[in-house]
């Protein structure tokens, strides 16, 4: 839905055919089929088990933040995968057997998952965004936090002056450690460094957070299967996490502090292994899709609509993420444009932003005829159709590509429930779909459309909808750059419409946004 986007999807990693989806040639096939190990993805879907975890042995690091420069020569013993079924990870130091909390239960895989358009987001082999950040419209839980999530805490209080160093020891001791990780990754990590530590400590900050918790790491576990990551990699991102935050958080780091992040840890990764194996069983990994028309409605926006290769459910508001074969293993998140359409096509809105390697590729060089690839549909940005509650929709910029989605599946719905749609820009030349929805709007007498256009930056399209209403009755969704996401949010909820009833897909949100 917006350039910069939500990042629940985190960490990018390597692409490779595992024969799921589409052909076997192209830029896509490894040089070498992989063979299928036992729990991947072409192995049993019967659910992987975590192997044990030991935290990284912490007395041989250098006190500079480099990992022990025998560490190749001379690695310690690494976690073996142990045919036993046990979800537990073991630690060096005493702990409490691990409950794994009872709320925390794997549903059914919906439909699709989690926001919109976003550029680069790294890969992850355990949680990450991409999309794609837990969803803000849900809220928090109230009640004393349990004791892990207070000791967690109190470790990422600890560590955050010394993040840049948490990161850059995180990832030296992942590929010193387990160097066939670093395939996983982009070859330049300038961008998308932080983008896995960061994904997994927004996730342990939430632990106590159940239902938005479970529901993003559904999503994080369904859409790292295009990583190629697998059951077995999550123990090595376990271990060396566990490292670097001993390391830098070593004034308040004891054997209960281990203990709360191993069982922290344990869950977030079943969560998403669980949800991975599920998945697995009703969908492909990615999707290959053909680029059929290629719009350029301004010099820096472009309207492309794609071919997937085989069926795509997704719902109207959700959105993808794509990779390009100009920048292989570099994902960004962009919103459907439109309704689900009987034809299968799919269209998405791309801004080019300044050094977006992905939005630049998209906007202008793809040409008809190139090919992408797409991950799984995600988002929850969607219509309650039970309900017959107006809905109040604010875009900004692209945003306005799922607003339209949105409008086009009421219309298919057949409800005549009443549509408000404020679409903001800085200058008429950025209402560059607007003839498009004063299009809807005349086919559709529940539709208003009101272009906010702040010329003189003065007007915030926020601002606009309090000259309007009364809002009370109406459901809301926002869609745009995140900080109009936040004013969007705020001025909702200023003209009293309750949070829970206010949807958005904002992954900046929980995680940095991409290039």
């Amino acid at each position: 839905m917006f350039e910069a986007r939500h990042t629940m999807d985190a960490p990018t990693t390597r692409s490779a055919d595992n024969g799921t989806s589409g052909g076997g040639d192209g830029w896509f096939t490894p040089r070498q089929q992989p063979i299928p190990a036992a729990g991947s993805e072409q192995g049993t879907s019967e659910g992987h088990r975590l192997a044990a975890l030991r935290p990284v042995n912490r007395g041989t690091a250098d006190p500079d933040g480099e990992p022990p420069q025998n560490e190749a020569e001379n690695p310690t013993p690494r976690i073996p995968t142990p045919p036993s079924t046990s979800t537990t990870f073991t630690s060096d130091q005493p702990q409490q057997p691990a409950q794994p909390p009872a709320s925390v239960q794997i549903q059914e895989p919906a439909e699709a998952e989690a926001p919109a358009s976003a550029e680069p987001q790294a890969p992850v082999p355990p949680p990450a965004p991409a999309d794609p950040r837990v969803p803000t419209q849900r809220s928090a839980p109230t009640g004393n936090p349990s004791p892990d999530a207070v000791l967690v805490r109190r470790t990422m209080a600890e560590v955050a002056p010394a993040a840049d160093k948490v990161t850059s020891y995180f990832y030296a001791l992942l590929f010193v450690r387990h160097p066939d990780l670093r395939s996983l990754f982009p070859p330049a990590m300038d961008a998308q460094r932080d983008r896995l530590l960061k994904a997994l400590l927004t996730a342990a900050e939430h632990i106590d957070n159940t239902p938005v918790l479970v529901d993003y790491l559904q999503n994080l576990g369904r859409g790292h299967r295009k990583y190629g990551t697998r059951a077995e990699h999550y123990p090595a991102v376990g271990e060396c996490l566990i490292g670097a935050l001993s390391k830098y958080a070593e004034s308040v780091w004891d054997a209960e502090t281990e203990a709360a992040w191993v069982r922290t840890y344990t869950t977030i990764s079943q969560v998403m292994i669980d949800a991975a194996a599920a998945d697995e069983l009703r969908a492909p990994a990615w999707w290959y899709a053909e680029v059929v028309s290629h719009d350029l409605r301004t010099a820096d926006i472009a309207v492309l609509t794609l071919r997937p290769d085989q069926p795509y459910p997704f719902l109207a508001g959700q959105y993808a993420s794509l990779e390009t074969p100009w920048w292989p293993r570099i994902w960004r998140h962009y919103s459907f444009a439109s309704a689900p359409r009987s034809d299968g096509l799919l269209t998405f809105h791309v801004k080019a932003i300044p050094a977006g390697w992905v939005s630049n590729a998209l906007v202008h060089r793809a040409r008809p005829g190139d090919v992408v690839r797409l991950g799984p549909p995600a988002g929850s940005m969607t219509v309650d159709h039970t309900s017959d509650s107006g809905l109040l929709c604010l875009g900004g910029g692209t945003g306005i590509a799922p607003i339209k989605a949105l409008v086009e599946d009421v219309a298919e719905h057949g409800a005549r429930r009443p549509v408000e749609v404020f679409y903001g820009a800085r200058s008429d030349h950025d209402l560059y779909d607007i003839d498009t929805m004063l299009r809807l709007q005349q086919s559709h007498p529940w539709l208003e459309v009101r272009p906010v256009v702040d010329r003189d930056g003065l007007l915030q399209l926020p601002d606009a909808i309090r000259a309007f209403g009364p809002w009370i009755e109406y459901d809301a969704y926002v869609s745009g750059p995140p900080g109009m996401i936040r004013s969007g949010v705020d001025a909702l909820r200023g003209v009293g419409i309750p949070v829970e009833r206010i949807r958005h897909d904002s992954v900046e949100e929980l995680v940095t946004a991409g290039d």
